[in-house]
C-alpha cells in the first residue's frame, strides 16, 4: 500500500475517527452525519496547490482535543480567526488537501 495512502486512512479514520465506508483504486469513501446522507471521498493523487484556499469544513465537538491529536501525529495546525460565532483552525492531508476543522464557541 502507497504510504500517503497509509497516512490519509490514518488522519480521516483514526484521528478524525470518521466511518471508512468503501475504498477503491483512486478513492476512500468516508460517512459523515447519519448513513446515507453525506459522504466524504478522499482522491488519490498529486496534492493541488499548496497556496490555495479551497477546502472543507468538518464540525468537532472538541476543538482542543482534536487541535492536540491532529498536532501527536504530526499535522501542522494553521490558526485561523473565529467565523459565525465558532472557533476554528486549518490542516493540510496527507495529498495536500486543506481541512477546515470548527466547533461553536460556549
Amino acid at each position: 500500500i502507497d504510504r500517503a495512502l497509509v497516512d490519509v486512512m490514518a488522519l480521516y479514520r483514526d484521528v478524525l475517527v470518521l466511518p471508512e465506508l468503501y475504498a477503491t483504486e483512486r478513492a476512500l469513501v468516508y460517512g459523515l452525519g447519519r448513513v446515507g446522507d453525506l459522504e466524504l471521498h478522499v482522491i488519490a493523487g498529486p496534492g493541488p496547490d499548496v497556496s490555495a484556499q479551497h477546502h472543507f469544513a468538518l464540525q468537532v465537538g472538541e476543538l482542543e482535543a482534536t487541535r492536540t491529536q491532529l498536532a501527536k501525529n504530526g499535522c501542522e495546525i494553521e490558526d485561523a480567526r473565529p467565523v459565525g460565532g465558532r472557533e476554528r483552525f486549518f490542516v493540510r492531508d496527507p495529498f495536500g488537501k486543506l481541512v477546515n476543522l470548527l466547533a461553536h464557541t460556549s
